[in-house]
């Protein structure tokens, strides 16, 4: 245990912890610095492991005392950009989705599409998920608006020819190359394509009624069809844009999918009652961070300077830490108050549940992506290899699971991968008959009845070159003591899983394996885990709802389904049930005293016979 350091002022501010090189690897902010800073002092079993890690790289630590809690935000936030430190949460902008953008770095501004992030003298809209919905749309707008969409340089070389491009010709641009454009025309095409991109179709729409209607007043019928056809052009664009609340409304509703040590983001924009765009982003969680400490550290980093000004309000799915701080903080960059609130009804929360799908239909595309990729699959089966010290490449490797409720229904699950693939049809389900609540015994069982086909002529019978056990030290033990009793420990290499802080136990070592986060080797490992899991719910799920069919309780006068379920929840289980007496069960003061004497005269006629 390290010596905490002595003096520490019981005032708010940010504390560093340097590494011998002199390097910032955390950064942190506190309400009291003495008690924040004196935690990270404690036993090292009791902290958690990414901490535990940083600790023992960490050789001294300083602080910076300030006056508010805010000014501790603003301190820690500034000072994690400028040294980026090892051990905190930092979001990933995904540059993978395309922008409309509005580049005004040159005489006439351009409009175009792109997947580059922000840069000096460039408006950006988006990010748009479905790239070609976004490519269509900016067509619509170009038609409707005609910019220029062309390069520097080709507007340099058309300029010098005196003759304009394929585009003008097609009413897609106004030709400011030739001079067929004057400068404000031009400039209120800018402007009204950015009210339509903000979302202010509506307003845009009215004016050029206004202007049509002005057309036609002076009898200047051509100009009155061009407006005309504006109109009609706004309205598609219109129904492209997902109406989601009043026009004055703007805010953000941000969505979160939470896994153990990555997070995926989806920020929602709505403006003037309209989605314009979604944000998606990464979170590489190195820290430890519960969910409401995850919110807060989003909208820090997803807010944290003016090219990402925050709007009026926004939507979250939990209380952030420290909301009145960061309130104070979004103020402060948007120049006005910033509401952040935690919808529970309405469009609002369903808005809020819609980003958090995406959020999770995003992580899960990105480990599709990662899935087709015969090199990444490669690169994992190596590493893996590498980091277990595996005698041999593991390209079957099989993961197994158990589950059970409350020691009943004991199932456990085996999933196979085959070249870092699932093999579903080598997939088996087992019932594990320890008749009591042990996941250690209900592993063995399993483990023993899969080993001793080993060696048969048929699929199941094949070797694994790697076995794997949702578990920790404890199931490791099982198997490791199961294989040597049956003479297959110098056969099949065999590891665990511990799903809290993703180590990789490995038999004869005291400590685990933390494969970095961006490893191939640890993602293949959380989809063997992930896959055995869900393969044995689901086939608890199966017994479960069988079992709640055919039970004892069926058939009795005024006990239908729901006071089933409730019957069960409240005695803690049909064995709870059967032990009861009388008694036990007109205690229940919504069980009518009938239906009491029936259950109680079902269970004990049966137990007689």
């Amino acid at each position: 245990m390290k010596e905490r350091p002595l003096h520490i002022p019981d005032a708010p501010g940010s504390y560093q912890f340097f590494n011998q090189d002199s390097q910032a690897i955390y950064v942190g902010k506190a309400r009291s610095l003495k008690n924040r800073v004196s935690s990270y002092f404690a036993n090292p079993e009791r902290l958690h492991e990414r901490t535990r890690q940083m600790m023992e790289n960490a050789v001294r630590v300083e602080w910076i005392q300030v006056n508010t809690e805010l000014d501790a935000l603003l301190l820690e936030h500034s000072l994690i950009k400028a040294h980026k430190p090892k051990y905190n949460v930092l979001l990933k902008d995904d540059k993978t989705y395309p922008y409309i953008a509005l580049s005004f770095a040159q005489e006439w501004p351009r409009a175009y599409l792109t997947r580059a992030g922000k840069s000096k003298g460039v408006m950006l809209f988006g990010p748009f998920v479905q790239p070609r919905a976004v490519r269509e749309s900016l067509e619509l707008l170009q038609k409707t608006f005609p910019l220029r969409s062309c390069s520097d340089k080709k507007l340099e070389r058309h300029t010098k020819e005196g003759r304009p491009c394929l585009l003008f010709h097609i009413a897609r641009c106004c030709g400011p190359c030739i001079g067929a454009v004057d400068r404000p025309d031009y400039e209120n095409y800018v402007e009204d394509t950015i009210a339509v991109l903000s979302g202010n179709t509506k307003e845009v729409a009215n004016r050029a009624k206004a202007e049509m209607a002005l057309a036609s007043k002076r009898l200047d019928f051509e100009r009155a069809a061009i407006w005309r056809d504006r109109i009609e052009d706004l309205k598609v664009l219109a129904e492209k844009q997902q109406m989601v609340g009043d026009q004055s409304e703007e805010f953000d509703a941000v969505g979160i999918f939470d896994r153990e040590l990555v997070a995926t983001v989806q920020i929602i924009q709505v403006r003037s009652g309209t989605i314009v765009g979604q944000i998606p982003y990464t979170v590489e969680k190195v820290e430890a961070l519960n969910y409401s400490q995850l919110v807060a550290k989003v909208l820090e980093w997803a807010y944290d300077d003016q090219a990402k000004t925050p709007p009026k309000e926004i939507l979250v799915p939990t209380k952030p830490e420290n909301m009145e701080v960061l309130g104070e903080w979004l103020q402060k960059i948007k120049g006005s108050k910033v509401s952040i609130k935690v919808p529970m009804k309405g469009k609002k929360k369903s808005l809020i549940d819609l980003a958090c799908k995406n959020a999770e239909d995003e992580s899960n595309r990105q480990n599709l992506r990662r899935s087709s990729d015969h090199v990444a699959r490669a690169r994992a089966i190596e590493e893996l290899a590498d980091v277990l010290k595996l005698p041999k490449l593991p390209y079957r490797i099989e993961c197994y699971d158990c589950s059970h409720l409350q020691g009943t229904n004991y199932v456990g699950s085996m999933v196979v991968f085959e070249d870092g693939l699932p093999k579903r049809s080598l997939y088996r389900r087992f019932k594990i008959n320890t008749g009591h609540n042990d996941d250690y015994l209900a592993m063995r069982e399993m483990l023993a009845r899969r080993l001793k086909r080993i060696k048969e002529a048929t699929e199941f019978g094949k070797t694994p070159d790697l076995i794997v056990l949702d578990g920790g030290k404890g199931q490791l033990g099982v198997g490791v003591e199961l294989l040597k009793e049956m003479n297959l420990e110098k056969l099949i290499p065999i590891v665990s899983l511990a799903k809290k802080f993703e180590e990789v136990f490995v038999p004869g070592q005291k400590e685990g394996i933390l494969i970095p986060r961006d490893r191939e080797s640890l993602y293949l490992l959380e989809r063997l885990r992930d896959e055995a899991h869900r393969f044995a719910i689901t086939f608890h799920r199966e017994l479960r709802q069988k079992n709640f069919k055919t039970s004892v309780l069926d058939g009795i006068p005024g006990l239908g389904d729901k006071r089933k379920a409730k019957l069960l929840k409240e005695m803690g289980g049909i064995g709870k049930v059967k032990e009861a007496d009388l008694n036990d069960l007109k205690k229940l003061t919504w069980l009518p005293s009938a239906t009491s004497e029936a259950i109680y005269s079902k269970i004990h006629n049966r137990n007689q016979e």
